[in-house]
């Protein structure tokens, strides 16, 4: 039906006539409030043009919201990439694997503010015995709980089930709320712990958690080289 041929079947009266029958239609279409032109005299369209006035409103405090929501990730991740490079600064320094593996450690614990850290070693990968590290001789064959993330190669953070949490942090496990866990190709499996159940969270960006992947993987692959 062409615009003309509504002119001839349906008047503004009708339409009033319609909005008269039906004062909630607005609520069904918020859209077309915004749309309207309103007259500047008082009158009962004032209520309308309130109700203008509110959406716009609540649409101008939604975009601030996101827009300071932004800023505030712009702003972490910034802080995050400057711990990356602090951490790559630090293993690049070290002038034998076993420092370079222990500056990692320092890093992770104190700039990323996490409370237990585990290296967890596959094969025969030499470094000296710490607090932080668990050997594995036998491979992944005494990793049977984490088959599964060892075959992904990716990142995951969230919380982990019990048996995974005594696995990498022994009797600290009950303090752990949240876990990131990054494999290091065939090396092994860089744990970071956190009492806070909300710190690592499923879904979270893996981009900072894989860079610092890679820097421990070069640091342990500096040690089989004998660097």
């Amino acid at each position: 039906m062409t615009d003309s041929a509504l002119d001839d079947t349906l008047q503004a009266q009708d339409v009033a006539a319609y909005l008269r029958r039906h004062p909630g239609f607005l609520n069904d279409f918020p859209e077309l409030a915004a749309q309207l032109t309103l007259p500047r005299e008082q009158g009962p369209v004032a209520s309308l043009a309130v109700y203008q006035l509110q959406q716009l409103r609540e649409k101008n405090a939604e975009l601030e919201r996101r827009l300071a929501e932004l800023v505030s990730i712009a702003a972490e991740n910034e802080q995050l990439m400057q711990r990356v490079h602090d951490l790559n600064v630090a293993v690049l320094r070290a002038n034998t694997p076993a420092v370079a593996a222990r500056s990692v450690i320092a890093k992770l614990s104190e700039d990323f503010k996490t409370d237990q850290v585990r290296l967890l070693l596959l094969g025969e990968v030499s470094l000296p015995p710490a607090d932080w590290l668990v050997q594995f001789p036998g491979g992944r064959a005494e990793l049977p709980e984490f088959a599964d993330f060892l075959a992904h190669h990716e990142p995951i953070a969230g919380r982990l089930s019990a048996e995974r949490l005594y696995r990498l942090f022994g009797d600290q496990a009950p303090s752990i709320q949240s876990t990131a866990l990054m494999p290091l190709g065939e090396l092994g499996i860089l744990a970071i712990g956190s009492g806070d159940p909300d710190h690592f969270q499923p879904g979270m960006g893996t981009l900072f958690l894989k860079m610092i992947a890679a820097t421990v993987t070069a640091a342990l692959l500096r040690s089989q080289d004998g660097a």
